[in-house]
């Protein structure tokens, strides 16, 4: 199967559905959980796939150019921008369209919680990111170790640890207050991405990853583990961006930061 044959089955068309859905539950006047629309949908969703094509595109030219993994020739268009084929870059931005309005449906039918965000919870925002520094260091010394079964494994969460300790410095208690909505939408879309990755990978050979810099752990016999772990990262990523920008607890978090910073200086 050719990347965009991929991407129209497996990401358009289910973003087709959702937006339908989304459209459809707009003219019924569902609405969001009243905590959770500090933002616009839209300003939200289009905020990440800008991020996600600024910060992914270096990372996965770098895999790409040093054969980490590589795509066939015959199974693309042909228009590559650096190493990588456009195909690549039109999926940084659909998936955050697909995990944007995929929460957004959830977000629309959960009872979510409405009061103040615990301050017990705090402590959640030094813990877990110090728990990411330890794996990040972890992933630095495999490479400089030139372990290179763990290259693929090592590169992603090198990659993918900064922001997600970014998220969870400033906002894991408010995340956890959104718990539900939170694992309801992380968990689906990692399982949906996989399954259809390695359909890619294991029936079709859209692309491929080298055996040599991976783990060569295939899951279900066809998916390599370092892709479920880039999916799960990267659906991390975008859940708990989307649910930070929407909460109001974030922005009154941000608008104390910034009181709190106009005090010092003056």
């Amino acid at each position: 199967m050719t990347y965009f044959g991929f991407l129209l089955r497996f990401v358009v068309v289910p973003i087709a559905v959702l937006l339908g859905v989304a459209l459809w539950d707009r003219r019924q006047g569902r609405r969001r959980a009243a905590s959770l629309r500090s933002w616009p949908v839209w300003a939200a969703i289009g905020l990440h796939m800008v991020v996600a094509l600024l910060y992914t595109t270096p990372w996965d030219n770098y895999l790409v150019a040093t054969r980490v993994w590589w795509y066939d020739p015959a199974l693309v268009s042909g228009i590559v921008i650096g190493w990588v084929p456009v195909e690549e870059y039109t999926f940084f931005l659909l998936q955050p369209v697909l995990t944007g309005l995929w929460i957004v449906f959830l977000a629309r039918r959960l009872a979510l919680p409405a009061g103040p965000v615990p301050s017990s919870q705090r402590f959640m925002r030094v813990w877990l990111p110090a728990i990411l520094g330890i794996v990040w260091l972890a992933a630095i010394a495999a490479l400089l170790a030139g372990l290179e079964p763990a290259t693929y494994l090592s590169l992603t969460l090198l990659w993918a640890m900064p922001p997600i300790a970014l998220q969870l410095a400033f906002g894991a208690d408010i995340l956890w207050h959104y718990r539900r909505l939170v694992l309801l939408a992380l968990v689906p879309a990692t399982l949906y991405l996989s399954a259809t990755d390695a359909l890619a990978i294991g029936r079709w050979g859209t692309w491929t990853i080298d055996p040599a810099q991976s783990l060569h752990v295939l899951l279900g016999g066809m998916l390599p583990v370092e892709e479920f772990v880039f999916f799960l990262l990267t659906s991390t990523l975008l859940t708990l961006g989307i649910v930070l920008v929407w909460a109001e607890p974030s922005h009154r978090r941000l608008a104390e930061t910034k009181s709190i910073q106009l005090k010092a200086k003056s």
